[in-house]
């Protein structure tokens, strides 16, 4: 990505995470005094099961850490979210973000870390998993360049919520993240960070979730997992998603790796070194800036799928519409006052609600199309319910 992408990513986040970004030269925003921080909020998932997530801190013994050097591993944070039992409400409800990486990314940027609260999300820490006739597909998730494992938590939470098992990770150093001692991982400047290492990481994760469902505990410390979840894992049915850079990934990943049955892109440059090989397994894109007409490296990836293959895009989305700032960023809209003009900057014209929504409808119909095989009118053509959805030829 450009630069100024990375830049337009990292404000992005910024803005999601409940802080305030200059609109214009030298100027800034305080935190207004009040008595607290207001809270943004997240929608509520659709599906019938309430949810369950649970943290996990992994070290891959193979990999040097990039920052450190062979006197450290790779360490990555990741969670696991998942349907769980009907006494969840029991557990706490886990934040979108951690406050102390959320405290880091608002930092660096230059901006007041305790602008506003990061929401609470739909998902219960160490409730126990739902005890389902059979075992669950699991879906794993990438984030983009300079981001964190939190920013689709609208689509992960739906998924879950619908019977999946999602696992969402932290690209440590092309990301913000914290591990369980209190150690910050922050994007480092000077180290080039590319969708391959992305893929990497997420190799490694499939093996951990291949662990898990045979009864072992990757969690490096040996924390308690969440009752039943092992049992819940199918590690014959995977799928993936990213975003940005993580969709890039997402493609480089079943490019290596076969446990992947499915992908899906939200607006993926699908640029790499090596690039993005053929695929014979299916593929969606959601595409927005990154498209196939705009991108050249994107129309060479969709002639390199030979599987099923759908491209769809949103007539007003932008960037960051299929993420969570799309709900997020107009609720601080409202708290600092941005107008009208400088906000559709930020998220387009495509309607908040209406993105959730299709966050919501269209990665549950393409995972239930090809991990479940069940049938979806949705992705066979445009839809009168979802009018600004158009599919690409």
């Amino acid at each position: 990505m450009t630069n100024a992408l990375t830049r337009r990513h990292l404000l992005a986040a910024a803005l999601a995470t409940g802080v305030a970004v200059p609109l214009g030269a030298g100027r800034g925003w305080a935190a207004p005094a009040a008595p607290g921080p207001a809270r943004l909020t997240l929608p509520q998932p659709t599906g019938p099961h309430r949810v369950g997530t649970v943290s996990l801190h992994l070290v891959d013994g193979s990999r040097p850490d990039p920052v450190a050097g062979p006197v450290r591993r790779r360490e990555l944070m990741v969670s696991v979210w998942y349907p769980a039992t009907r006494d969840a409400r029991r557990h706490p409800v886990a934040p979108w973000m951690a406050a102390a990486p959320m405290r880091a990314l608002l930092a660096s940027a230059g901006f007041d870390a305790d602008a506003v609260a990061a929401p609470l999300t739909a998902g219960h820490e160490g409730a126990a998993a739902l005890r389902a006739p059979g075992r669950l597909p699991v879906i794993v998730f990438s984030h983009g360049n300079a981001g964190h494992r939190s920013e689709a938590t609208i689509v992960v939470q739906e998924l879950a919520s619908h019977g999946y098992v999602v696992v969402t990770v932290d690209h440590t150093y092309g990301g913000f993240s914290e591990f369980p001692d209190g150690r910050l991982a922050v994007p480092v400047d000077g180290v080039r960070f590319t969708p391959w290492d992305h893929a990497h990481d997420i190799q490694f994760v499939l093996d951990r979730i291949e662990d898990l469902a045979a009864g072992r505990n990757p969690d490096v410390e040996h924390r308690p997992l969440p009752a039943g979840l092992g049992a819940a894992l199918d590690p014959r049915r995977i799928g993936m998603f990213g975003w940005s850079k993580g969709a890039t990934a997402t493609a480089l990943v079943m490019n290596q790796d076969r446990r992947v049955r499915a992908g899906l892109s939200f607006d993926g440059p699908m640029q790499s070194l090596p690039p993005v090989a053929d695929l014979d397994r299916p593929f969606m894109l959601m595409t927005a800036r990154f498209t196939r007409a705009a991108e050249p490296s994107v129309e060479q990836f969709w002639s390199r799928l030979h599987g099923w293959r759908l491209n769809v895009r949103a007539d007003g989305a932008i960037h960051t519409s299929y993420c969570d700032h799309q709900w997020l960023i107009p609720q601080l809209a409202r708290i600092i006052g941005m107008s009208d003009e400088e906000l559709v900057d930020w998220i387009g014209t495509l309607n908040p609600a209406r993105a959730v929504r299709i966050q919501q409808a269209y990665p549950l119909a393409f995972f239930d199309l090809h991990l479940r095989h069940q049938r979806q009118r949705l992705l066979e053509g445009p839809a009168a319910a979802f009018p600004e959805v158009q599919f690409i030829a």
